[in-house]
């Protein structure tokens, strides 16, 4: 349904006919790790996320999942080290 309390306008899974069903009937600001993101949307009540309606929750433990100005750090998995000796005997046996 179309959201009638914080984000006029805006297409909102928590609208329901008795009004916003989401934890104290709207949505929350953004938080200052926000700044930045791409998912920021500006409404005359102020900054709201497009993706979560109380972005706070989503940065207590670790950056936001859904952060567009967050690096990512990849962990590459450094390949196993293998006893050129057992590596020998496998071969002999055949199963490599």
């Amino acid at each position: 349904m179309i959201c009638d309390t914080m984000k006029p306008g805006t297409e909102c899974v928590f609208m329901k006919k008795s009004g916003c069903s989401y934890n104290g009937g709207n949505c929350y600001s953004i938080v200052e790790n926000c700044n930045g993101c791409e998912r920021i949307q500006e409404y005359p009540q102020g900054k709201f996320c497009k993706a979560f309606a109380e972005p706070k929750t989503k940065w207590l433990s670790n950056p936001c999942n859904m952060a567009t100005h967050v690096k990512r750090e990849i962990k590459s998995e450094s390949q196993k080290s293998i006893d050129p000796l057992k590596l020998s005997k496998k071969r002999a046996a055949g199963k490599i």
